[in-house]
């Protein structure tokens, strides 16, 4: 598809980082990149449609069976799909299966839309990251090589720093915060062929780092409310998005939420 074409519909695919976790609105809901993109897109003209399918806590495959049939379904202009990342971070992983899970989704998604657009997701710095990176990076060659493959586009998030800087992630050390979806959308929107606003890769005023006590008790507080939590459900083979559903399951106009910021 042309760059800077014209976008009147768009479906979202994916798992929290696409619900829009942890960018929390003042109702207790999550708006996030996707909806921060429908929002800028919706702006550009009469009759935009917008779903988003993304359940938090989902894995590669539930996406491909659950989510990609539906988005398929709907033929819009734009479909993003991000998944696969929830898969690595398990402590065991098939990226055998993974490969499988998301070529299928990325070969029934790409020919029922005018453009998909897939994602090399930020991680946050720190020893999780480094841990899990050699998956991480294997799930984005796959993706790098899907893409040319199928036409699609690939968003580099990966290797900006603004968006490795700790300070870019809620305090459950997964999700981005407010600013850090904003720049998401941003990088989403250029990638698309649109005018920049502003430069997402611009990186933070340096700062000083907490001090060791600070740091010890943010480690425990982290411990408590998400890491033990988190172990429990994978020990238990629970997910955070077991029975929850899309947060817009249909492709219908776009409405504003409070705090879009065209709203």
């Amino acid at each position: 598809m042309e760059m800077n074409a014209s976008y009147n519909s768009f479906v979202a695919v994916g798992d929290s980082f696409t619900e829009g976790m942890s960018d929390l609105l003042p109702d207790g809901s999550y708006r996030g990149w996707a909806d921060l993109l429908a929002a800028r897109l919706a702006a550009r003209g009469p009759g935009f449609r917008y779903a988003n399918l993304a359940v938090r806590g989902k894995l590669i495959g539930q996406i491909a069976e659950e989510q990609a049939p539906v988005a398929a379904a709907m033929g819009a202009d734009l479909v993003t799909l991000v998944g696969g990342l929830n898969d690595t971070l398990r402590p065991k992983v098939d990226m055998g299966r993974v490969r499988g899970h998301l070529e299928a989704a990325v070969e029934l998604l790409a020919p029922s839309c005018k453009q998909l657009v897939l994602m090399r997701s930020p991680g946050r710095n720190g020893p999780v990251m480094e841990r899990f990176r050699p998956r991480m990076e294997d799930l984005f060659v796959l993706i790098e090589e899907l893409a040319a493959r199928h036409g699609a586009l690939v968003v580099d998030l990966y290797g900006a720093p603004a968006l490795g800087d700790q300070r870019m992630w809620d305090v459950d050390r997964l999700h981005l915060t407010a600013e850090g979806h904003r720049r998401v959308a941003e990088a989403v929107w250029q990638a698309l062929g649109l005018p920049a606003a502003q430069d997402w890769r611009t990186e933070l005023p340096a700062a000083a780092p907490p001090g060791w006590a600070v740091r010890r008790t943010q480690d425990l507080s982290f411990a408590r409310q998400h890491l033990l939590p988190w172990i429990g459900r994978r020990l238990t083979g629970r997910s955070s998005g077991d029975g929850r559903p899309a947060k817009r399951p249909e492709l219908l106009p776009y409405e504003p939420m409070a705090g879009d910021p065209l709203s």
